[in-house]
């Protein structure tokens, strides 16, 4: 496969300048690579011809290390959970597993973990996984469940005041102490056109009429928003609504534009039909989480699927860096990640072609029987670890000589 081909063409079309930052975070690291390049992985993994014998199951399709974390429900309690479905497809069961393990190996050097330590790590990863699936009971967590690091993450969340987190997005209040608005800084948000405020307020608007409370949505100031990596250059903005009428009490959403997703073609699996790709999106993060993130909605803004929902802090995630200094915390943190795409994998089961939850039990007990499954998980995501590391190196290569260039490639 021509690597730089393949990612040039993938971004085609993408917003310039939010391009250019995907395309600088992509040559920082093989882990940043990854989670950048999730249609080489996944391609790759489907010429190997692998994982044909695992159950079909609802898979998030951009598993990896980052994509965990806490955020509000829409019951306005903390959870702890998978939270990005932009590539959710039916796939073989044990496709996020696999890419979840690459990660940790990409990592393993920021990390500070030799292969030794890495390779304990996968296996008690994918041991907590495949017993998890074996138990056949879906459970979730929040602040009175969860214990170590994440318990400590969602004490976070749950102390955290609006006005502290609007502070932080947003400049001072006007001073009748009525409003905020939107601080553009270059990291996490970029300025807005006319065009496209008028268009994100129109937009709102609509979507205003149809909840039960209007004025709740009235849209106070837009911008482009900076986040994540694979999607970064898409049509993207953060909004800052008028919630409860007073500074302390606005809101700021999220609204994403939604492609396809890159597992399914290469899954192997019969997808099921949804109305649009938002719609996909919403439907498999609903089923697949314990409790949905606030505000959670599938809309079409200039005739492209986007997906609506409550805007969350980056900081609600684990810090792995600093929990691999501390003894047995990034193990505890590893072994949860493990369980979590286990219960979110039950939760979906039987859903939409999704194999039942008597044959997921019945895959995990396998995997460290006869099947020995676990084992050759494990040596795979070495495998394609080393591909990613290989495809890095060469796109590194390509970008050092100009080839990601923006204004020479007409993105």
């Amino acid at each position: 496969m021509d690597v730089v081909r393949s990612i040039l063409d993938f971004n085609a079309g993408r917003d310039p300048e939010r391009l250019r930052m995907k395309f600088a975070k992509m040559r920082q690291s093989p882990f940043i690579f990854l989670r950048g390049t999730a249609h080489l992985f996944h391609a790759g993994v489907q010429r190997r011809g692998v994982l044909k014998n695992a159950p079909p199951a609802w898979c998030c399709g951009d598993m990896h290390l980052e994509n965990f974390g806490s955020y509000k429900g829409d019951n306005r309690l903390a959870y702890f959970d998978l939270n990005d479905f932009d590539e959710a497809a039916l796939a073989p069961a044990a496709w996020d597993p696999l890419r979840l393990l690459t990660s940790l190996w990409l990592a393993a050097q920021e990390l500070h973990l030799d292969t030794a330590h890495t390779q304990r790590l996968c296996r008690a990863l994918l041991d907590a996984y495949a017993d998890a699936l074996a138990v056949g009971k879906a459970y979730w967590l929040e602040r009175e469940t969860a214990s170590g690091p994440v318990r400590e993450l969602l004490d976070q969340v749950g102390l955290r005041k609006r006005a502290d987190f609007l502070a932080k997005r947003c400049g001072a209040p006007t001073r009748a102490g009525r409003y905020r608005r939107l601080k553009i800084d270059g990291q996490r948000s970029l300025a807005a056109s006319d065009v496209q405020k008028q268009q994100v307020a129109e937009f709102m608007q609509g979507f205003a009429k149809t909840q039960h409370d209007p004025q709740f949505f009235e849209v106070l100031d837009v911008a482009r928003r900076i986040a994540g990596t694979g999607s970064l250059g898409l049509q993207r903005y953060v909004i800052l609504v008028r919630g409860k009428g007073v500074a302390d009490g606005q809101y700021l959403l999220d609204l994403k534009q939604i492609l396809p997703s890159v597992l399914a073609p290469a899954g192997g699996c019969r997808q099921p039909e949804f109305g649009d790709t938002a719609q996909r999106l919403v439907a498999v993060q609903r089923r697949m989480q314990a409790v949905s993130m606030a505000f959670l909605h599938a809309v079409s803004l200039d005739g492209q699927p986007h997906v609506l929902r409550g805007l969350q802090a980056n900081e609600d995630r684990l810090d792995l860096a600093a929990l691999s200094e501390h003894g047995h915390a990034l193990a505890d943190s590893l072994v949860t990640m493990g369980r979590l795409m286990a219960w979110a994998q039950l939760r979906s089961s039987g859903r939409q072609g999704a194999a039942t939850a008597d044959e997921l039990i019945d895959f995990g007990r396998r995997g460290g029987g006869e099947g020995k499954w676990r084992d050759r998980l494990v040596a795979l995501s070495r495998a394609t670890a080393e591909q990613a590391r290989e495809d890095w190196v060469t796109y590194c290569r390509a970008f050092d000589q100009g080839a990601f260039d923006i204004v020479n490639h007409g993105s």
